[in-house]
């Protein structure tokens, strides 16, 4: 988002994320415009100092689904960001905080999609279905 020219700002927990944002770019993530802040989603303080009270966008991609829920809610019920996005890793809890209003993103259905498409891409390369499909969970 930085190299089309938006402005980002990067909260997380863990100060070595900032060396990860930097792979590829070709200058440091501040010299291209972004912010980096140390601290916890669910932390006040962290948030305001990320900018969030500035914000038009806001994306909560932790580890977990219940602080992303947690914390989209609060950027969008008290923050009022205009455009709220929780990455939601089970498919039946994404689903249902999209029906409440809640933008979600389901890493999980993604692959359950492509796995599926790429069987189904098998199947025609062979002109025959594949009835005897495995699942491992």
């Amino acid at each position: 988002m930085l190299r089309e020219g938006h402005d980002v700002s990067c909260l997380d927990e863990d100060p070595e994320s900032h060396a990860r944002l930097e792979v590829g770019l070709e200058k440091s993530w501040e010299d291209l415009g972004g912010q980096f802040t140390v601290g916890a989603g669910l932390e006040t303080e962290a948030l305001l100092a990320a900018g969030i009270e500035q914000a038009d966008v806001f994306i909560a991609s932790t580890d977990g689904d219940n602080t992303n829920i947690v914390i989209a809610q609060i950027a969008q019920k008290r923050y009022r960001v205009p455009t709220v996005i929780a990455r939601v890793l089970d498919p039946l809890r994404a689903e249902w905080y999209q029906r409440q209003g809640l933008q979600t993103v389901c890493p999980t259905r993604v692959a359950i999609e492509m796995l599926e498409g790429a069987v189904r891409d098998a199947s025609n390369r062979d002109g025959e279905p594949d009835d005897n499909v495995t699942e491992a969970a």
